[in-house]
């Protein structure tokens, strides 16, 4: 039977900005932002969304045209996930961890088009411009976001001054790009993973499904939406008709008054946030009016978080993921007869990162240079590997490592683990040996890189610490030179000095490193001392 010609006609390209059209009309007098004393309904947050299309549009964003932005958890910050691709541009969400430095090169290698800025960001975006300028590249037109509207090119006087009729560019391919995020490489090779509409509607479905996202959620925003979108709940809390509560500092104090104020249902974070609300001294607790349902990646939380996290009124979802893969690939999917079992049991089975989820085609264990499939013993360590719908489109402007990275089919994560008879995934280790602090991948190759700048640093390795707050620090070995003298508080300000702080390492033990008989830095062992060395501190809420 033929059926290409009904196949033609019924083919929409999929795209996630059909979720903000249904629920505007569906839910269009609930609230969609709640962010401080500001509130905004389904039906206006589509509006403003169209207005900003509007603006950008009349500025000359048009097919591909990059924007990006430096934001907190804002409704600007929300609203631009919808109107840059409703003008067919791209959305390019700049960390705003990042220092000058970083986010010049980003600017200049996404080659935005406009760039806006929250104000609270103005001074790190004033001097990444004035580097560009130095460097003779092309400055974007910039776009100040304000809580007021402060006139001239700022973000509420373009919506109010937009022409009003705006038509929705809808994707001509649902393989068109939607978005650009930037891993954590290196200042001089950035890895942008380009995003699809297609990608990102089939990857927002996923995450509600694995987080049981019931209709009309109130989704607490402690992921900043620059991280994969903000797991492309962003686009889920649209598709779902629900109420995001933004906020501008993450705090256990805050967490708790926002979930009892608004009856938050969802939420995620990364371990770090956990380990915040567990040490959360009893003060700042309040008894939850229901259980909150919290996803978490990265660095699998301790048994004892995931312990405490239940007794406090928390389900954790836990999952594994990457940039390249949209954030969520995975979820450690419970089981009802899990529930009988021990509480240290049901923590350790809810710290493996779990199976696909359902949009994700396979993933595998295999040797990485026979490209073998493992067996799922719980003992054969090899690399994880996944492919899919949800796996991203390749790097922006670099082929060679996009073709290195798909070598053989298959996204090659760098990240070592293991398959258990059920299927369920555990990592064992990073290839690549980065570091998850907060959330966020520290590159140990990068901060190498600068301690070996340094006058008096001989050799150098970097390997997580444990971080009773962060999850993972970075842990400096260092061997001086002959006659060189620095203390460790010399080395971590000579780091912090040349990279973005929170990838500075914060222990610096100087000894001879081991060596195997080619020469190679044994960092297993390193690992291990660190280890050793425990937590470098008792959490520390100032610097959320």
């Amino acid at each position: 039977m033929d059926g290409s010609k009904w196949c033609d006609a019924n083919y929409v390209p999929l795209t996630p900005l059909s979720f903000l059209e249904s629920t505007a009309l569906v839910y269009g007098g609930r609230t969609a932002i709640v962010c401080g004393d500001r509130q905004f309904s389904w039906r206006e947050t589509r509006e403003r969304c169209l207005a900003g299309a509007s603006a950008l549009a009349h500025l000359g964003v048009g097919r591909r045209d990059v924007v990006a932005v430096i934001a907190s958890n804002t409704p600007a910050m929300y609203e631009l996930h919808f109107s840059v691709p409703m003008t067919s541009g791209v959305l390019c969400t700049l960390n705003t961890r990042h220092d000058a430095a970083m986010v010049s090169v980003l600017l200049k290698h996404s080659d935005a088009k406009v760039f806006l800025v929250e104000t609270q960001f103005l001074a790190v975006a004033h001097d990444a411009l004035r580097l560009l300028a130095d460097a003779s590249a092309n400055l974007p037109l910039v776009i100040t976001i304000s809580d007021m509207d402060g006139g001239g090119m700022d973000y509420e006087a373009l919506l109010r001054s937009a022409p009003r009729g705006f038509e929705i560019r809808w994707p001509a391919d649902e393989r068109d790009p939607i978005s650009l995020n930037y891993t954590s490489g290196t200042t001089s090779r950035p890895k942008g993973v380009i995003y699809s509409h297609r990608g990102a509607f089939l990857n927002t479905l996923a995450t509600l499904l694995i987080n049981d996202v019931v209709t009309m959620p109130v989704y607490l925003w402690t992921v900043p939406m620059f991280h994969c979108n903000g797991w492309c709940m962003v686009w889920g809390t649209a598709a779902k008709g629900g109420t995001s509560i933004c906020i501008g500092s993450v705090s256990p104090k805050v967490i708790f008054e926002k979930i009892v104020r608004h009856g938050v249902t969802n939420m995620g974070g990364a371990p770090t946030v956990l380990n915040m609300i567990v040490n959360a001294p009893a003060s700042e607790r309040k008894p939850l009016p229901r259980r909150v349902r919290i996803s978490t990646g990265g660095a699998p939380p301790p048994p004892q978080v995931l312990a405490k996290m239940d007794e406090l009124g928390f389900e954790v979802v836990h999952g594994y993921g990457l940039t390249e893969t949209y954030g969520a690939a995975t979820v450690c999917a419970w089981k009802p007869e899990w529930d009988a079992l021990p509480p240290a049991e049901r923590a350790r089975i809810k710290a493996l990162q779990g199976v696909p989820h359902n949009m994700l085609h396979e993933i595998a264990i295999k040797d990485p240079v026979t490209m073998e499939t493992l067996p799922s013993d719980g003992r054969a360590v090899g690399e994880v590997m996944l492919r899919g719908n949800t796996v991203m489109s390749g790097y922006f402007k670099d082929a060679a490592a996009t073709e290195e990275a798909m070598r053989g089919g298959w996204l090659r994560t760098g990240d070592l683990g293991v398959r258990h008879p059920d299927g369920y995934l555990q990592l064992k280790d990073r290839s690549k040996d980065i570091i998850i602090s907060g959330g966020e991948n520290i590159s140990s190759i990068e901060v190498e890189s600068v301690l070996f700048g340094h006058p008096a640093v001989l050799d150098a390795a970097v390997v997580a610490r444990p971080d009773d707050h962060w999850g993972e620090t970075p842990c400096a070995f260092v061997t001086l030179k002959d006659g060189a003298r620095a203390t460790a508080e010399d080395i971590i300000e000579f780091c912090r000095a040349r990279l973005p702080r929170f990838m500075a390492p914060r222990t610096v033990v100087f000894s001879d490193l081991p060596k195997t008989s080619t020469g190679k830095t044994q960092k297993y062992l390193l690992r291990e001392k660190a280890r050793g060395m425990g937590s470098l501190r008792k959490p520390d809420r100032s610097r959320l």
